[in-house]
């Protein structure tokens, strides 16, 4: 995850609070879609961005895990393609540690 979009997130967070703020996550790979996911939880494991040592706690969900909340229309557009070639098992996976 980029700094700008820690910064963003961090700052949307104290804004707006914890509880009802979920970070939803795109990543095409497994690696890097866990990665992202620990760092709006427990924060930035790299210490190279504003979340580091700054664990949020929030919640990460990969755009594959919450595909039953889309227009079925728009995901078949915008998403289905991917996951036709992406290992969307284990992208769940990764991303699903950082909620336990």
């Amino acid at each position: 995850m980029d700094l700008e979009n820690q910064a963003r997130i961090k700052e949307l967070a104290e804004k707006y609070g914890k509880d009802d703020f979920i970070v939803l996550l795109g990543g095409a790979e497994a690696e890097a879609s866990g990665l992202a996911a620990e760092t709006v939880s427990t924060g930035d494991p790299t210490f190279a961005g504003p979340l580091a040592g700054v664990p949020l706690g929030l919640k990460a969900y990969h755009i594959f895990e919450v595909k039953d909340e889309i227009d079925p229309a728009v995901y078949e557009e915008q998403i289905a393609m991917m996951e036709m070639v992406l290992d969307v098992d284990a992208i769940k996976a990764e991303v699903t540690t950082y909620r336990r």
